[in-house]
Order: C-alpha cells, then sequence, then structure tokens
C-alpha cells in the first residue's frame, strides 16, 4: 500500500495536513487561526486556561502548553470526547479551503502518516515514530478524505442534473432563440 509520510507544516505538499498549518478555520462559531488552536480550545476546563492557550504566540507553543496542561485544567471528559473533536475540526479545515481539500482528495488511497522524530507518548498516539504508533491523525484524516469522497458524486450529480435541465431548456426554446445563441457562440 502506497503511504504518505507528514509532519512539519512547511513541508511540501503534505506538511498542510499537520494542525499547525497557518490556515484560519471556522469551528463551533469561532474563527482560529489553525486547527490546532480550533482544537485545543476544547481541552480546557477554565475559560481562563483557554484564553492562555490561545494566546500563545505561535501554533506550536499552544500544542506544548496543552499538552502539559495539568489533569485539573482539562476538562472532564477530554479522553472521551477528544477524537470527535479532531474529525470534526478535520472536516472544518478541509472542506473550507478548497486547496487542501484538493490535496488530500489526490492522495487516492493512500494510508497518511503523521511521522514524528521525538519519541513520546503524545507522538505515539497522533502518529508513528519508527513505526510505532497508534497514527490517530492519519487515520482520521483518511476518514474525512473518505467522507469527502463519498459527498462528492452527491454534489457532482446536483451540477449534472442543473446542466441537464439547462440543456433540455435551451433545446426547447424557439428556433429563432437557438439561431442567435449558436451565432453568439461563433462569434
Amino acid at each position: 500500500m502506497n503511504e504518505i509520510r507528514f509532519y512539519r507544516a512547511n513541508e511540501k505538499p503534505y506538511g498542510a495536513f499537520s494542525n499547525l498549518l497557518k490556515r484560519p478555520i471556522q469551528f463551533e462559531g469561532e474563527v482560529f487561526a489553525t486547527a490546532e488552536h480550533a482544537y485545543q480550545a476544547g481541552k480546557a476546563r477554565k475559560p481562563a486556561v483557554r484564553k492562555w492557550l490561545m494566546d500563545a504566540p505561535s501554533p506550536s507553543l499552544l500544542a506544548m502548553a496543552a499538552h502539559g496542561l495539568y489533569v485539573w485544567d482539562i476538562a472532564e471528559d477530554w479522553s472521551k470526547i477528544k477524537f470527535d473533536r479532531m474529525k470534526r475540526v478535520l472536516i472544518a479545515k478541509f472542506t473550507q479551503h478548497e486547496d487542501l481539500k484538493a490535496l488530500l482528495l489526490s492522495t487516492g488511497t493512500a494510508r497518511l502518516v503523521e511521522s514524528a522524530t521525538v519519541d513520546n507518548a503524545v507522538n505515539r498516539l497522533w502518529g508513528e515514530v519508527n513505526g510505532v504508533g497508534q497514527n490517530k491523525l492519519g487515520v482520521l484524516l483518511m476518514e474525512v478524505r473518505a467522507e469527502i469522497l463519498a459527498a462528492e458524486p452527491k454534489v457532482r450529480r446536483k451540477s449534472e442534473a442543473k446542466n441537464r435541465t439547462a440543456a433540455s431548456d435551451s433545446a426547447a426554446a424557439p428556433k429563432s432563440r437557438r439561431r442567435a445563441a449558436a451565432d453568439t457562440v461563433s462569434a
């Protein structure tokens, strides 16, 4: 099976799969600077901690700060909701930016792997380190890719139906109107 590995947001072209990519997304009625911001905004239990996280000077510092939160600063149900939240953030990211959606869809059926170099529990949860890890981010990206692909034919079918309707309307037009349209096209 074909495999695409990514990690740093500045790596071309697949660094765009990183949550640290500086592309704003609208999520839950707010605009966030990055997917990482949107994801981590749900982690804090207290509004003051959330604000502190959102004010981090870079996405990578936000991620480091969020990973270091004390248990009492983390939303009670975080361990139960974090993967669903990440998937919803990814859906927002890849449906709000056509270029990112096209890049994700261009991967076809390739296995997507966040490939970290530092061996720690967070990197082994969201990606792989030396081939070891759960690769949750990669798995969620592949799920999002499949969902977008599944929705695409519906969009295409609606567009094709609209084109067929327009074509049949054109065929039903009086000859003089069709001739005028043909003359305009050839001009």
